[in-house]
C-alpha cells in the first residue's frame, strides 16, 4: 500500500475487513445432486457456491450454518462433520485485502423435504448434477470440495478433504476415517 492510501475499517462490513471474517457453509446432496446458490452480492456475485454465510457472535458453528442455510436456501438441515476448511483472501486491482475469511465447510443432511428457495444473499438456488457442476461459474474451489465430498460419500474414495492451503492446485490434505 503506498503511503497516499489510507483504508477506513468498519467493523460491520465485510469489504476491506480490520481481521478475518469466520464463515461457514453446508454441502447438501440429494442423490447425485449438490444444492447450489446463485450469490447476489459480492465476493462472488453471479457465480454458484455452497449456501452459508457468517458467523455471528455468539453462535456455535453448528447454529451458524443452520441459520444461514435456513436464511439462504429455506430448508432446515442436521449438520454433520466438517468436510472442508479453506482460506478465502481476495484483493482488490490496487493488492489490498478487499475480503478475508476463514471458511468452515460441512456435510448437512436436510431434515424434511422442503424444496429449496432462493433467500436472503441469493437471487437462485438448485440442485446441479455432481458430473455437471464443472459447465457453470462457480466460486474457487466449490467444484472440487463438491467431488471430493460426493466420491468418499459414493465410496469411490475414502479420502475426506479437510484443508486446502494451496489455492492453486486445490490439493487437499486427507484424514482417513
Amino acid at each position: 500500500m503506498s503511503e497516499m492510501q489510507t483504508l477506513v475499517y468498519d467493523l460491520d462490513s465485510r469489504l476491506y475487513p480490520p481481521r478475518p471474517i469466520v464463515g461457514v457453509g453446508g454441502l447438501i446432496f440429494n442423490g447425485d445432486k449438490i444444492l447450489l446458490g446463485l450469490r447476489g452480492k459480492d465476493p462472488g456475485k453471479g457465480k454458484w457456491s455452497i449456501p452459508g454465510g457468517a458467523v455471528a457472535v455468539g453462535e456455535t458453528l453448528e447454529e451458524a450454518l443452520k441459520r444461514e442455510i435456513y436464511e439462504e436456501v429455506g430448508i432446515p438441515v442436521e449438520v454433520k462433520d466438517i468436510v472442508a476448511v479453506l482460506d478465502r483472501i481476495i484483493k482488490d486491482e490496487n493488492d489490498n485485502i478487499a475480503y478475508h475469511y476463514i471458511l468452515i465447510d460441512f456435510l448437512c443432511i436436510p431434515v424434511d423435504h422442503s424444496i429449496p428457495r432462493p433467500g436472503s444473499d441469493l437471487v437462485d438456488c438448485r440442485y446441479f448434477s455432481i458430473e455437471e457442476i464443472d459447465r457453470y461459474n462457480l466460486t474457487r474451489g466449490t467444484a472440487s470440495i463438491a467431488k471430493q465430498v460426493f466420491n468418499y460419500l459414493t465410496g469411490k474414495s475414502s479420502i475426506i478433504p479437510v484443508y486446502n492451503p494451496d489455492q492453486a492446485s486445490n490439493v487437499f490434505s486427507s484424514l482417513r476415517p
